[in-house]
């Protein structure tokens, strides 16, 4: 007897579907190991790539600490950029201070009034700072000038204008250590010499 089926018809071909589905298979597998490339770079897995950025800014330095980058004291002016030691009581962090060797004259505000007083800054960070103060000295100068020529004559006179003047001028030196070197580190301004004329 011969089957019911005629003979034209083909058997399916298992080759092809074999192929395709093995092709399918190797992309996904590329896809998915693109995929975790990609997660592994980008340092949601695995650690990643890139290294974790180190804190570089200038440390608060501890009364009796080691300061590595505190200032040597050949070739310096006397009291310019040497840190000060402290005694036992205030801060718990030590203090560094940088004393500007020349004076600074302005006119005042709208006044026919000068002023002319010799400064000092402080700071409770690392030596850093005062290198960077010594470093950009002259735009720090030409910002502490246009912070005096700013200020109106009656501020000079009273102790209230004074500390408002104080707090200008670290602003000022701040502003310019954060613009050259992404960090400020300044703590206060202080007047050795004020004059009006």
């Amino acid at each position: 007897m011969s089957s019911d089926k005629p003979e034209t018809e083909a058997k399916p071909k298992k080759g092809k579907g074999m192929l395709v589905k093995l092709i399918a298979g190797i992309a996904l597998i590329g896809a998915g190991g693109g995929g975790v490339f990609g997660l592994i770079q980008a340092g949601v897995i695995g650690g990643g790539g890139h290294e974790a950025k180190e804190d570089n800014n200038p440390k608060l330095v501890r009364k009796g600490e080691e300061d590595p980058f505190a200032p040597k004291a050949a070739g310096e002016k006397e009291g310019e950029g040497l840190p000060e030691v402290d005694g036992e009581g205030g801060s718990a962090y030590r203090t560094s201070y940088y004393s500007f060797a020349e004076d600074f004259t302005s006119n005042l505000r709208n006044s026919d009034a000068l002023v002319q007083v010799s400064l000092a800054a402080s700071t409770h960070r690392d030596g850093r700072v005062l290198m960077w103060i010594k470093k950009h000295e002259l735009a720090i100068r030409s910002g502490m000038l246009t912070v005096l020529a700013d200020t109106p004559e009656e501020d000079v006179y009273t102790l209230e204008g004074k500390v408002r003047l104080q707090k200008r001028l670290t602003a000022a030196i701040n502003h310019v250590l954060v613009q050259n070197e992404g960090f400020g580190g300044i703590d206060n301004v202080y007047f050795k010499t004020f004059i009006i004329q």
